[in-house]
């Protein structure tokens, strides 16, 4: 059981792929990443998640995951959870590499002492994804009905190694993949049927959309009992039902259409004790992050006190 001030919540490492000099992250000399981590521990996280889309930790050599850890020695930053990105395990091209590039993303995070391996179905971003100035304002990958077994079979064996070292696997939910809706990732829970797998209601993913979409707060009271990690983010939302318009944009935890204070001394009500990791897309999101950071401490204090 954490206290407010000991419960780990991560930094998304949204520094991006590249070096300044071009050069992949993963190839980067350890000092480009000892700039990075140091700008997140100046900030007052103790916690960050690795995302593949910063530094791919898996595909790494020995000597250098060696470098990495050192680095974590230094600056004091510890890795509650590691988040696989755009590399779904049923992709119709991948699916096999992006499989055995989970497993070994569960072995690198056992090593750094992680407890969560997140995953998601979500794909590439289609062209016309990577031209719009959001890119979840544009249509994206859409998951094949007929590879839903495949998924869970998948889904499975991630949960069988993760649990022979510890771990859990956590389903990040996207929209247009079988965890893309409320109902669609209860059944798709249940139906995978895994005591060390369970739920991460990236619920942002969804309320950002420029769709029709039910209450934030009424998504989340069904999926908390079932949740193990949490990306959380914010958005603004409006509304014109009646000329089908739909607006969004993304802003700090407690100025959003979600009221994040009541919903998280929910899940501390009903049993979550699973790590965050705070997200932000545009302006400062280093900034951001470390203010929704302590806007969750703030928060955690009180329902500990009346929950814990």
């Amino acid at each position: 059981m954490y206290t407010a001030e000991a419960w780990p919540i991560a930094c998304k490492m949204n520094f991006g792929s590249f070096a300044e000099d071009g050069t992949p992250m993963a190839e980067a000399p350890p000092e480009v990443w000892r700039d990075q981590l140091i700008q997140v521990a100046e900030l007052g996280f103790k916690h960050f998640d690795p995302m593949d889309d910063w530094i791919p930790l898996a595909d790494i050599s020995e000597e250098r995951f060696a470098r990495f850890r050192g680095l974590l020695d230094e600056t004091g930053l510890a890795c509650p959870a590691m988040s696989i990105g755009r590399n779904s395990v049923i992709d119709a091209d991948r699916g096999d590499d992006n499989l055995a590039l989970v497993h070994r993303t569960i072995d690198r995070a056992s090593a750094l002492g992680a407890t969560i391996v997140n995953i998601g179905f979500q794909q590439d971003l289609t062209e016309p994804q990577k031209k719009a100035l959001w890119f979840w304002l544009a249509e994206g990958h859409h998951d094949d009905p007929a590879l839903y077994d495949l998924a869970v079979e998948r889904v499975r064996e991630l949960g069988d190694h993760a649990q022979r070292l510890g771990l859990e696997i956590a389903l990040e939910m996207y929209e247009d993949t079988f965890i893309g809706t409320v109902e669609g990732a209860l059944q798709f829970h249940r139906d995978v049927d895994h005591p060390a797998v369970g739920i991460n209601p990236d619920l942002g993913n969804l309320i950002r959309l420029h769709r029709p979409m039910p209450k934030g707060e009424e998504m989340y009271e069904k999926l908390l009992p079932y949740m193990n990690y949490w990306h959380i983010k914010s958005y603004i939302r409006d509304e014109d039902e009646e000329h089908g318009v739909y607006v969004s944009a993304p802003v700090p935890l407690k100025y959003g259409v979600i009221n994040y204070r009541a919903v998280i001394r929910r899940a501390i009500q009903v049993g979550f004790r699973g790590p965050f990791m705070t997200e932000h897309y545009g302006s400062d999101w280093l900034g951001v992050g470390a203010e929704n950071a302590e806007y969750i401490r703030q928060v955690l204090r009180g329902a500990l006190r009346s929950f814990g």
